[in-house]
């Protein structure tokens, strides 16, 4: 009697739990709609009457790798949530890049307090020769070649902010020759 029990409370536990998980298991993983890549995590200190008080900033660029890319930072008590937030931060701040192929169509420099990002364009094959914080943005925007230099502070936020600023200044031949009311031929030639 005993060991019938037994057998009965193994098979209960086999099948305990079963019908919620396997489900779960079962339905194909969808591919999220950006990539995101964390740049920079930072503690921050704020001091007050009773000690001090620690929270984290965190910094994150988002990207669909198809010419959408954004950034934002965010800022709570656990670094979880702080990426959480600089993740939302981000998905509104969100800009297209005007693209060549696979590089940009001209030359620019992006400015941002003292950061400055010169971005140029670059043949096939090149690769994404860019530092830390502007290679995030350059590889999550979807940009396969391009030159880049970074010029006066490295503190990636502000040189995140500037490669963002010189992308977004961008524009390929044909919206040019929109704004203008001409043709493309008319604009080259």
């Amino acid at each position: 009697m005993q060991q019938r029990n037994d057998n009965n409370r193994s098979n209960n536990d086999r099948n305990y739990g079963r019908g919620r998980n396997d489900r779960r298991r079962q339905q194909p993983q969808e591919e999220p709609e950006f990539k995101e890549r964390l740049v920079a995590v930072n503690r921050v200190t704020k001091v007050v009457k009773g000690g001090r008080n620690f929270r984290f900033s965190a910094l994150v660029v988002i990207g669909d790798q198809k010419g959408k890319v954004g950034a934002g930072m965010g800022k709570a008590a656990e670094i979880p949530e702080a990426i959480r937030k600089a993740r939302e931060a981000a998905k509104k701040n969100m800009i297209t890049v005007s693209m060549v192929g696979t590089t940009i169509p001209h030359e620019t420099i992006g400015r941002f307090g003292t950061a400055k990002v010169m971005l140029l364009p670059a043949p096939v094959g090149a690769g994404v020769i860019a530092g830390g914080p502007a290679r995030a943005v350059l590889e999550l925007a979807g940009v396969k070649d391009i030159f880049t230099k970074s010029i006066g502070t490295s503190n990636p936020t502000n040189v995140v902010k500037a490669t963002m600023a010189g992308l977004d200044e961008l524009k390929t031949v044909e919206e040019i020759a929109a704004l203008r009311g001409k043709t493309v031929e008319e604009i080259i030639g």
